[in-house]
């Protein structure tokens, strides 16, 4: 499996740093002590600047100057048109327009530290970067949890933002809540997409990230009622039949497989829906994480094995298809929205919200 994280040349070192747990097959920095931001951005290699540079073409044929001196070859600008490179390696990233604004990664450190206020409270996990430096990313703990029943069932607060230096994708950061006991991404925008903030490379793109932390800190007030939702959910019994039910219907591709359900007509449903669907609810049944209080025949238990079969179970192409898959917008985030939703309709109107027999 590729890592594709960043190996610097310059340095001899991998562009990667994680807190007390390795990471990213063993490789990077790994610290037993929350570091600053300032200590973040060297722990992770990312303490380099990107600009942008002009671009030029070599001319063909002879020219003649102003003062009638002959040139062959003369470098031509291309106006509108700069490369972003790296400083420190003068590794070239991609070609970029003149509107594009750099976000260096230390504005990216700042971000974070703007959420709670000064720094104090943000916890730095895990930074890097991948391929020659062109992507980062940041994920930080914030105060505080989201606590279920009677305290054991305990979910750690995230902020987590990536960006590019190379004109594509936008700045993205996302509040996600973490299961500790099985490491479970819950990405928060599930349940309010405000919380999940876009940033253009565009003019002002620096001063709009400097006001997101608003946004975030908005999300991070929302995983009060996040906790209160939870609870609720705790403490409503499901059957395994109706969780059967919840997870082909949260994890339905597309009308003719809703069809099908509907009919009860299995012989029509594809082999790789019926093994999804199986593996999902095996996990549902026999994860240890599914055995506890909040989660054995509830609600509750009922999302948690859909988020955890595509954190925990799902084969991925490597690290970076997993991380789009649940962070980033993909299958796994699109999957586990609805069965927040058919979770939600359970919880108020019992098993008449989903039926489809």
């Amino acid at each position: 499996m590729a890592h594709n994280l960043n190996f610097n040349e310059r340095t001899g070192k991998y562009s990667f740093f994680s807190v007390q747990q390795k990471a990213w097959h063993n490789l990077g920095h790994v610290v037993e002590q929350y570091p600053t931001s300032a200590e973040a951005v060297k722990f992770s290699g990312l303490d380099f600047e990107v600009i942008k540079s002009p671009l030029y073409t070599h001319g063909t044929g002879v020219t003649i100057g102003n003062d009638g001196e002959i040139k062959e070859g003369d470098n031509i600008l291309l106006p509108g048109n700069f490369a972003t490179m790296r400083t420190d390696t003068n590794q070239v990233f991609g070609v970029v327009g003149k509107d594009y604004q750099i976000v260096q990664n230390a504005d990216a450190f700042a971000f974070f530290d703007a959420i709670v206020g000064g720094g104090e409270g943000i916890l730095y996990e895990t930074a890097g970067a991948l391929g020659n430096g062109e992507r980062i990313f940041i994920t930080a703990k914030l105060p505080g949890y989201i606590r279920v029943g009677n305290g054991d069932d305990v979910t750690e607060k995230y902020i987590f933002l990536t960006t590019s230096h190379d004109g594509t994708g936008s700045i993205t950061a996302a509040f996600t809540p973490i299961r500790i006991v099985c490491q479970n991404t819950l990405n928060a925008s599930l349940y309010n997409m405000s919380n999940v903030v876009r940033i253009r490379h565009t003019s002002g793109a620096k001063q709009r990230l400097e006001e997101a932390h608003k946004v975030m800190g908005l999300a991070n007030k929302l995983s009060t009622q996040l906790e209160g939702i939870f609870n609720g959910w705790a403490k409503v019994r499901i059957t395994d039949t109706e969780v059967k039910k919840l997870i082909q219907l949260a994890l339905c591709p597309n009308r003719e497989t809703l069809t099908a359900l509907k009919k009860g007509a299995e012989d029509e449903l594809s082999t790789v829906f019926k093994n999804t669907v199986e593996d999902t609810f095996a996990y549902a049944m026999i994860a240890d994480t599914q055995q506890m209080d909040t989660t054995k025949g509830t609600v509750f238990g009922a999302y948690n094995a859909i988020t955890g079969y595509y954190q925990n179970v799902r084969n991925y192409k490597d690290d970076e298809a997993k991380l789009q898959s649940i962070v980033m917008g993909g299958t796994a985030q699109t999957k586990a929205q609805r069965a927040f939703e058919l979770c939600g309709q359970f919880a108020k109107d019992g098993a008449d919200a989903f039926a489809f027999n």
